[in-house]
């Protein structure tokens, strides 16, 4: 029987997908289901909801068991899944945000890179390797599927200073191509199936490589297409960065804002509305979730005819790859083991990867594009510093991963951002350990 342990499962919806999705793979429909997470309330509200779906979707062929102690929840898992938000919304969240307004700091999303990304990777690599470390005791050979954001960030330490197999999975790559036939208002002329693509580069920052339909290169039409688009509208920045760059990025362009140091501008601030750039968008997202779940409490934990659609995540494609033989191909983040040849080795790429009973077998891409590879690198070097700054506790390091980064080093001076990060450690208290 197959033990699948979900670490961070009060996140209610995203265990209904995940867990969801293997309730209906046969492979999967027999497995131990292991609940681990420390907010009490929501893990009962989880595990009621994800019981409802085991009779309606499963004949109750599951079993799943809430565990208040970690170790024992992992113990003789195959895989892990990771969705823990250290901090949460309050007080984390918000101070990521409040106190970097006080400097003239804006941000968008915050959890991937900027200041933002990386507190809120110092906040949550000491909570991962301490449960890579039970994992490496009760279940070594398991696969960890890490969901959890800063993505690069937390992959990257948990594959470089754990022994565990991880690989980190997003959606973006999934919807990329879809997103960008929508934004041009092309989505009902085409059939997506007779599409190729090819998409490689980091996590949020990978990039739509080759776009062929029936053979033919179809950059050509995009471009004509994106030129027409009049701003402001909502992928204003991703079609700048095609524009000058040359290839569609698959994150967002609230997030793709922030990675890069030409869009959010107190010198030009004329710029956040021609771009339509959602300064504070986080904070909006995650207040409304929470006023909406009350309404999805009652809809979602509480509706005993709830049912599920396996959905595109790749969590249920992977566990079934993997038990079964029976191959499928992801996009995964794992270790640049010469994997894209002009992006630094070690650093943590997202590529094509195959999957089946050897585990998740990433493919070689080969050299990017120099350009694309230079907006590549400038992430990575701060993502690097990050993890290098949690495990030696080094305050130095985090000084370099923020003077590093390109939006906090194009509004701020270098002893503003040191003060930044100083009062950031104050602030976040407990949730950070002792830098030195």
């Amino acid at each position: 029987m197959t033990k699948i342990t979900f670490i961070g499962a009060g996140s209610t919806i995203f265990a209904k997908n995940v867990l969801g999705d293997a309730m209906l793979t046969e492979s999967l429909q027999t497995a131990e289901i292991a609940l681990y997470d420390i907010d009490e309330q929501r893990l009962k509200e989880s595990a009621l909801m994800l019981k409802t779906l085991n009779k309606n979707c499963n004949k109750n062929r599951a079993t799943i068991e809430i565990y208040h102690d970690r170790k024992e929840a992992l113990r003789e898992a195959d895989f892990v899944i990771n969705a823990i938000q250290v901090g949460g919304y309050k007080p984390s969240t918000v101070i990521d945000f409040e106190i970097p307004k006080k400097y003239g700091l804006e941000q968008t999303i915050g959890d991937t890179l900027g200041i933002g990304g990386i507190f809120r990777g110092l906040r949550t690599i000491p909570v991962m390797l301490a449960f890579a470390r039970e994992m490496e005791e009760v279940c070594p050979d398991a696969w960890l599927l890490n969901y959890t954001n800063p993505m690069a960030i937390l992959t990257m330490a948990m594959l470089r200073h754990t022994k565990i197999k991880t690989v980190g999975l997003c959606h973006s790559v999934q919807v990329c191509v879809p997103e960008l036939f929508e934004h041009l208002g092309i989505t009902d002329d085409y059939d997506l199936n007779d599409f190729q693509w090819k998409i490689a580069g980091i996590n949020h920052m990978a990039w739509l490589l080759e776009l062929t339909k029936e053979g033919k290169d179809f950059y050509p039409t995009i471009k004509a297409l994106a030129n027409k688009k009049e701003n402001p509208h909502p992928d204003a920045v991703r079609f700048e960065l095609m524009k000058h760059f040359g290839y569609y990025v698959t994150e967002s362009s609230e997030h793709n804002a922030e990675y890069h140091p030409y869009f959010i501008k107190s010198k030009y601030p004329e710029l956040i509305d021609e771009l339509a750039i959602p300064l504070d968008e986080y904070l909006r997202r995650c207040e409304k979730q929470i006023i909406d779940w009350e309404k999805q409490r009652d809809e979602i934990v509480h509706n005993g005819d709830l049912t599920h659609t396996r959905s595109s995540e790749y969590a249920s494609y992977i566990m079934d790859a993997i038990v079964t033989g029976q191959p499928t191909m992801i996009a995964g983040n794992v270790l640049n083991h010469g994997l894209i040849t002009n992006l630094p080795t070690n650093c943590c790429v997202e590529v094509p990867c195959l999957v089946d009973k050897n585990g998740v077998q990433p493919t070689y891409v080969g050299d990017l594009p120099t350009q694309l590879a230079a907006l590549n690198r400038t992430n990575i070097n701060v993502q690097e510093l990050t993890v290098e700054a949690a495990v030696n506790f080094s305050r130095e390091k985090i000084y370099q991963a923020a003077l590093l980064d390109p939006h906090t080093n194009s509004e701020l001076s270098i002893t503003e951002i040191k003060n930044l990060v100083d009062d950031l450690i104050e602030a976040h208290g407990d949730y950070l350990p002792d830098y030195f």
